[in-house]
């Protein structure tokens, strides 16, 4: 078994992470991490999570920690997570990120410790969104500079960074194919009388409702027809189904930067 801690806990995902552990027949998850000061501390963590008892006990030092698992799986905010890779780093601690809003010295700051310990990183685990990824990938290389395209993601109204990660890495995706930068020509909403749309410009739209979970469609289109791809979430469990995945095989990994299309082998996938 590969013992896995949790960082992140006692939120919405740390708690579907741990329900997903106790099905599982690979990973054992080894500790449970949350925040000082968070009134979870020192509950069991799998009677947060709603799957009985397990005996793993909610802890607020990470660094402790350490010795009792392999892989830490962080799903937490951007702050939280750089002290956890320098703590991971240290401790040499396999990594497994879904955290995202990281700005760009930030996500190279991932880069230089995963020189040291493998780390995967990845907007979204969902093993639908990444396949959703591959395909986007496609339909750019073939549709060239034919197409408008327009990126449009729903979430719940407590997510706080737009557009989403998963947006953005879709926006990437899709301007590499093109040989354009995504920062060069990306465009976040619109408002006014700005003048005849830039074909090579991919626009952004973003919603924040309800309970939404995620919904994501990059749209392709041209003269006479339209192209939609869309992943809808209907449950925090397929994320983390794909984390999982990704613990797994981070677990195999010396050292090096990943993501969910090296776990899905995606790449070698060829549009």
């Amino acid at each position: 078994m590969i013992d896995v801690a949790i960082t992140g806990a006692a939120g919405k995902m740390g708690k579907t992470l741990i329900a997903a552990l106790s099905e599982s027949k690979v990973l054992n998850l080894a500790a449970a991490i949350e925040q000082p000061g968070q009134l979870s501390i020192g509950v069991d963590a799998g009677e947060l999570a709603g799957v009985g008892s397990n005996g793993v006990t909610i802890t607020d030092d990470l660094k402790s920690a350490c010795a009792s698992f392999e892989v830490l799986i962080d799903f937490t905010i951007a702050a939280a997570t750089l002290e956890n890779v320098a703590i991971c780093q240290g401790e040499n601690r396999k990594m497994v990120i879904g955290t995202t809003g990281l700005l760009e010295s930030e996500r190279a700051g991932l880069a230089t410790a995963a020189k040291k310990i493998p780390i995967v990183h990845a907007s979204n685990f969902s093993v639908g969104v990444n396949v959703t990824f591959k395909l986007a990938a496609i339909a750019a290389s073939i549709l060239g500079n034919d197409a408008d395209i327009e990126i449009t993601e729903a979430h719940h109204r407590h997510k706080v960074d737009a557009p989403s990660g998963t947006a953005i890495t879709l926006g990437e995706v899709v301007a590499a194919q093109l040989d354009r930068k995504l920062a060069d020509v990306a465009v976040y909403g619109r408002e006014g009388t700005g003048g005849e749309r830039d074909r090579k410009t991919i626009a952004f739209h973003s919603l924040r409702a309800g309970d939404i979970v995620g919904d994501h469609t990059v749209t392709f289109a041209g003269e006479g027809e339209l192209i939609e791809l869309t992943h809808r979430a209907q449950s925090r469990m397929n994320f983390a189904m794909g984390a999982l995945r990704a613990a797994e095989f981070v677990s195999a990994q010396a050292s090096g930067l990943f993501d969910m299309q090296d776990v899905l082998d995606l790449k070698s996938i060829h549009g």
